[in-house]
């Protein structure tokens, strides 16, 4: 084998470690992305069952029912549409109706019902996640003072 040939062998050797290193990274991200939806965007789209996503609005009052154990039941709202939430852990500490919230999980058996496995709270009175903030004021909520859905 001349120099050359042996040149050639360790770039292509090295080009194909690079993408085989890329293609790993790829497939991992895509294993793991959950998309944001706030409930009206849910009326517009069909979800293949099983499909991890993140759903973020604002708890509707007088939804919040303690079930059995440490199982919860909400209703999670944007004022166009309205998705019933059950979470089955402890819920944060800044976690109550009328706040911003957003959980991440998959739809039961039924499509109806999101079962959340992570349910995250808004840290302190003016803090709501940037994309719930958004999509509420793209559907026209005001998002300032003690606005609270009813």
């Amino acid at each position: 084998m001349s120099r050359k040939q042996k040149r050639l062998a360790i770039i292509a050797g090295g080009v194909s470690f690079i993408v085989a290193a890329v293609l790993l990274v790829m497939f991992a991200f895509s294993q793991s992305v959950a998309y944001f939806y706030v409930p009206a965007d849910l009326q517009k789209t069909e979800l293949a069952p099983g499909t991890r996503i993140r759903l973020g609005g604002l708890v509707k009052v007088g939804s919040w029912v303690r079930g059995a154990g440490t199982t919860s039941t909400f209703d999670v709202t944007d004022t166009l549409a309205t998705v019933p939430v059950t979470y089955t852990g402890i819920l944060p500490d800044l976690f109550r109706e009328g706040q911003g919230v957003v959980a991440e999980g998959t739809f039961g058996p039924d499509g109806k019902v999101f079962v959340a496995d992570t349910v995250l709270a808004k840290h302190d009175e003016t803090y709501m996640p940037k994309d719930v903030a958004d999509r509420l004021k793209e559907q026209g909520v005001e998002l300032g003072g003690e606005e609270v859905i009813k």
